[in-house]
């Protein structure tokens, strides 16, 4: 596999007594998008959690671009992320948000925020209150914060929540465009469209016994 996409091997983790991953493979090459279905509690976030360093597994191991997380990295370097619903300061604006969060790695200036701000639909709303915006306006500022940094890998869990029809051609457009730069996506949806549009493979994970 090229270092730069991702690779779950033998993934244990639990909760207490409750467990939520049970020997979970897999793996996202480079140019590929691979989704994740299945009921609520399947451990789709879980296991998305685990893949950024946000979860430690139990037992296991997570690469991403080629790192180790938890051992090489905390949380993978080039890597860009929609987990649950995105937050933001809701009283500075759309780029401002956007602005703050591309500080910390110091990576792109305005340029890359605009663009990426032209790319989901948000430019012109780009000066506006979070407050203000819909659920689907949030939703997609989280789609622009996740790809602004043209990040080799992107971890989505339900980027489509709250958008309409137009908003997630949109977004399936843009995604669809990144698989064909090489960038490794691993997606999860309740939408069988979204899946069946973009994903070359699928895992489907299932509640674990009790």
């Amino acid at each position: 596999m090229d270092g730069m996409g991702i690779r779950v091997e033998h993934l244990y983790k639990s909760f207490g007594k409750e467990r939520v991953l049970t020997d979970v493979n897999l793996t996202v090459e480079p140019g590929e998008v691979v989704g994740l279905v299945g009921e609520n509690g399947s451990g789709k976030t879980v296991l998305m959690k685990c893949v950024c360093g946000f979860l430690r597994p139990d037992r296991g191991s997570v690469t991403v671009g080629g790192k180790r997380v938890g051992k090489d990295c905390d949380f993978p370097e080039s890597l860009g992320v929609i987990i649950e619903t995105p937050g933001f300061l809701p009283y500075r604006s759309g780029y401002r948000n956007l602005k703050t969060l591309a500080a910390l790695r110091g990576r792109i200036g305005r340029r890359e925020i605009d663009e990426a701000l032209r790319a989901v639909g948000l430019y012109e709303s780009r000066r506006k209150a979070v407050a203000k915006y819909s659920l689907g306006m949030r939703q997609r500022l989280g789609i622009a914060q996740a790809i602004m940094e043209d990040p080799a890998v992107l971890v989505l869990d339900e980027p489509f929540n709250g958008l309409d029809k137009v908003a997630a051609a949109r977004v399936r457009a843009i995604l669809l465009a990144l698989r064909d730069r090489g960038k490794a996506i691993l997606l999860a949806s309740h939408n069988p469209l979204d899946i069946a549009e973009l994903c070359g493979r699928i895992l489907e994970m299932e509640v674990q016994p009790a």
